[in-house]
């Protein structure tokens, strides 16, 4: 028996569809493309015949696959057509009925915006950060009824109103958008992952792409979130999940046709190998192994390359675009999923949308294989058209100026040569850069818990180019190593419970060195987001000499100095040596501090620090 039918008789058992339902729920006219298509599904099989009359709105093909409790209609939709309610008529004499709206009015308000250079974004995982509503922590009717803060692979009840308590303390440490991991409903039980049973707490099993999953507050909550945001100059960020759902989700519980999954003889695992796609030699089985093995056996693989399949998430993503306003996307799992698939799903959402930002997680070892997944300028057969990656070779030379001696190719030299290699991306100031994720070791234990490090850190991501991603709790020092697993860098932010002892959103419960350390990150923050320089402008990097790394940022006639002492001891800096920049400026004022230094001698920088100078005549 093939792998999925094992699943299926797994998981079918209790699960039953009592009406037809819709996907997508709802839709609008006025969209840019006229063409809809929906599945309908219910818990017995559908007539193969529908009609409908309906001004402006025309039936053009209908599908019945082999599962005959699914029936997808396409949809021409016509620009007179007006919001109503379109009544379907099935042969058999039975009526469904589907809402066409109107396109939201938002008054106003600022959607859609895009998240670019000049943002920070701030990483959420919605459970561990702040318990705004306890009354929706746990609910009887779903699979997983556990809400228990003592044991770390269950939920701990984070919600979408523990969010919107704290959009002060967002603006006031200086972030302008959010990212939060899904929030789309997760109704799967506990599940096996090694030796722990885990829940799904963070969002990436989804069984309902239509619904925020209820103990996070549900569809309303979170469109009043995004407004609310909004309001107060904070962009959102939804997370997708284009490559897989959860174990429960209706399509896999009740399969629509043979090949919606990419399914194998037996189970068969991803090989995480992006270098296939860049790789002259490569073997297309190994290839086909990457895109179509499944993460974990609890989280089958969608076949992107089923016509049907990639309907159904991309009108998803657009509905979900639309139906709250969101500001852009940060896809999961980008790599492992079909490539004209993933071109399709672009172009459709920027048709849609055209200042939306879309930016996929490539997790992957080397600059040109990061580049590969986004707009380039490599000479590949595929060319991918996303805006920007989340840039883990940044990510890991960063540590690798921070924690390892200089050296040749070591140290701060791996920094600027990784930057060297930018000429392989089509525009790099579009890729998310980040200290650490929600799938790391957190960023502070990895400089060993060095107050120093920790700033220099900061100083960089704030200032290369990019589009900075702090993830929650930075600010605070929060600290840990995936010691035994993930959950043990997502601990619950201290202070989102009401029970808890301390209150780490209110500064006067912060020790010495968290002040510190709250008080840099908002000082940079605000900085970066006065200086358009550092936000905006060009780089122009020198090589780094003797553990000393200088690089300038340009915009118009603005000039910024970003200096990187990485040894333990003062070295010199020689303002002559970077005369093609300074030209006339002779002096350097302090931007994180009341320094101010002329050009005209050689500057002091301490051991292990980082410095920012804005240049002046």
């Amino acid at each position: 028996m093939r792998f999925i039918g094992l699943l299926l008789c797994l998981f079918i058992s209790g699960t039953s569809f009592s009406s037809i339902q819709p996907y997508p729920t709802h839709w609008w006219v006025g969209m840019k493309n006229p063409r809809l298509q929906l599945m309908l599904h219910s818990d017995r099989n559908l007539p193969s015949t529908i009609t409908l009359t309906y001004p402006g709105i025309t039936i053009t093909n209908v599908h019945q696959p082999e599962n005959k409790h699914y029936l997808f209609v396409d949809l021409l939709i016509s620009p007179s057509a007006q919001p109503g309610q379109l009544n379907f008529k099935f042969s058999d004499g039975s009526l469904f009925s589907y809402t066409l709206k109107q396109r939201m009015k938002f008054q106003g308000e600022k959607v859609h915006q895009g998240v670019r250079s000049d943002d920070l974004i701030y990483l959420i995982m919605p459970d561990r950060f702040a318990n705004g509503d306890p009354s929706n922590d746990r609910f009887t009717d779903m699979r997983d009824t556990i809400a228990d803060r003592n044991n770390p692979y269950a939920r701990h009840g984070g919600d979408i109103a523990g969010i919107a308590q704290r959009l002060d303390y967002f603006k006031k440490i200086g972030v302008t958008a959010l990212w939060m991991t899904p929030l789309q409903e997760n109704n799967m039980p506990q599940m096996q992952e090694g030796p722990w049973k885990m829940s799904g707490y963070h969002g990436y099993w989804i069984t309902n792409h239509y619904k925020i999953d209820k103990r996070h507050g549900g569809n309303e909550a979170y469109r009043q979130l995004v407004k609310a945001a909004h309001a107060k100059g904070i962009k959102i960020i939804q997370d997708a999940v284009y490559n897989h759902v959860g174990s429960y989700h209706h399509t896999v519980v009740d399969l629509p046709m043979n090949d919606w999954l990419n399914q194998w003889p037996s189970y068969t695992g991803s090989n995480h190998r992006e270098e296939l796609f860049i790789d002259p030699y490569a073997s297309q089985s190994e290839k086909k192994v990457m895109i179509g093995g499944w993460f974990v056996p609890h989280l089958p693989d969608l076949n992107l390359a089923n016509p049907y399949c990639a309907n159904y998430v991309i009108q998803n993503n657009i509905w979900s675009t639309e139906e709250f306003g969101i500001d852009g996307w940060r896809v999961d799992t980008y790599k492992y999923c079909d490539e004209n698939f993933l071109n399709t799903i672009n172009t459709a959402l920027l048709r849609e949308f055209p200042t939306l930002t879309v930016f996929g997680e490539a997790w992957t070892n080397t600059v040109p294989a990061s580049a590969y997944f986004t707009q380039n300028n490599i000479n590949a057969p595929f060319k991918h058209t996303i805006q920007g990656v989340t840039d883990f070779p940044l990510n890991s030379a960063i540590y690798n100026a921070l924690n390892d001696p200089f050296g040749w190719t070591d140290g701060v030299m791996r920094l600027y040569m990784t930057l060297s290699q930018d000429i392989l991306y089509k525009d790099p100031q579009t890729n998310c850069i980040f200290l650490d994720n929600h799938d790391m070791n957190r960023f502070y234990s990895m400089v060993g818990e060095d107050l120093k490090k920790y700033k220099m850190g900061l100083g960089l991501l704030f200032t290369l180019r990019g589009i900075p991603q702090v993830y929650y709790g930075t600010e605070i020092l929060m600290k840990n190593f995936k010691d035994p697993n993930d959950a043990a860098v997502r601990k619950d932010f201290p202070g989102g419970w009401k029970e808890d002892a301390i209150d780490k959103f209110n500064v006067d419960a912060l020790n010495p060195q968290e002040k510190e350390a709250l008080a840099y990150f908002s000082r940079l923050a605000k900085v970066r987001k006065n200086t358009p320089a550092i936000s905006k402008g060009k780089t122009i990097q020198f090589i780094p000499q003797n553990g000393l790394y200088v690089y300038f940022k340009q915009h118009k006639e603005q000039v910024v100095m970003c200096v990187l002492n990485t040894n333990s001891e003062s070295v010199q800096l020689d303002p002559t040596r970077y005369s093609e920049v300074t030209q006339s400026k002779k002096q350097a004022i302090g931007l994180l501090d009341e320094s101010s230094l002329m050009l005209t001698k050689k500057i002091d920088i301490a051991p292990k620090s980082f410095h920012l100078y804005e240049l002046k005549n």
